[in-house]
């Protein structure tokens, strides 16, 4: 049951990919914050690459237009993964930043209300069915071929970020520490436009209509999947499995009834259905519900 720890490791209660160190993350409580930062956080696979190429078209007129050939991944890269060793310090302002980090263990300054804080969530049998695709990909995650044992670990909260259901309503629950915008994945499906205007306006960026026409247009996730600065297709060999798939994959609402049985979606039902009921946030389930 408990993941291998050739590939997570665990600090304060969450579980880490060992591409960054335990004594990184603990730094990064005293990570220096500009009132310029913004923050993307998310639990993996809520539509955290589809908010970072969002909001790098809405920062980058040159992403927008198509001048520059620099990948989100640089643009926006990860706090808590620094797999390039950038110097984070110096990056050009805004600085735009992913994580998926729980609220408690983000740097400090930002519980002060300093930068920007976007939170994407994601009904979480669409998360728990892209994870485990993802970690057919992904070589620095364990592959579970086996979908009951991943979905007993995901339910346990034995995953990179531990478990779903403390992630998003710690962050909820904590929502007047931080200068926070909440998105729902399934609403940036149900209306992107909105969605990035909601974005602009939380980080105090003004675009022409024509611009955010050409932000949405990029941003829907056909043309992003064909974008190389966007797609995550660069990732190095030693990373991805690439005859196994994509790193962007079919990014629908309601794929979890492609393959979990009516049993499994019961179980799962079972243990976080209830839980779920303290959030104050109402999921899809499915793209026809209420879309």
């Amino acid at each position: 049951m408990e993941p291998s720890k050739e590939y997570l490791f665990e600090y304060k209660g969450v579980y880490f990919v060992t591409n960054t160190s335990l004594e990184y993350v603990a730094s990064l409580e005293d990570f220096e914050i500009r009132d310029s930062d913004i923050f993307l956080a998310t639990y993996p696979k809520s539509g955290t690459v589809w908010t970072q190429n969002i909001l790098s078209l809405i920062i980058h007129e040159g992403h927008r237009n198509g001048t520059e050939n620099m990948e989100t991944m640089d643009r926006i890269p990860w706090l808590e993964y620094n797999l390039k060793n950038m110097d984070y310090a110096n990056l050009p302002l805004p600085r735009v930043f992913a994580t998926h980090l729980p609220y408690y263990l983000v740097p400090r300054d930002l519980r002060k209300k300093r930068a920007c804080v976007i939170y994407v969530s994601r009904n979480p049998k669409d998360v728990m069915v892209s994870y485990y695709h993802f970690s057919k990909y992904i070589t620095t995650v364990e592959e579970i071929t086996d979908f009951n044992l991943l979905m007993e670990r995901f339910l346990a909260g034995k995953v990179v970020a531990g478990s779903w259901l403390d992630h998003v309503s710690g962050w909820y629950s904590h929502a007047e520490d931080f200068n926070i915008l909440f998105l729902t994945y399934e609403e940036m499906k149900k209306d992107l436009r909105s969605a990035v205007l909601k974005i602009c306006n939380f980080i105090g960026k003004k675009l022409s209509e024509a611009e955010v026409d050409s932000v949405v247009r990029q941003a829907t996730f056909e043309n992003m999947k064909k974008d190389p600065r966007a797609n995550y297709e660069n990732l190095p060999d030693d990373m991805a499995a690439k005859d196994k798939g994509s790193f962007l994959r079919k990014g629908t609402v309601g794929d979890w009834k492609n393959i979990m049985t009516v049993a499994q979606s019961e179980r799962f039902d079972q243990v976080l259905k209830e839980k779920m009921k303290t959030l104050p946030i109402k999921f899809i389930w499915d793209i026809n519900d209420e879309m």
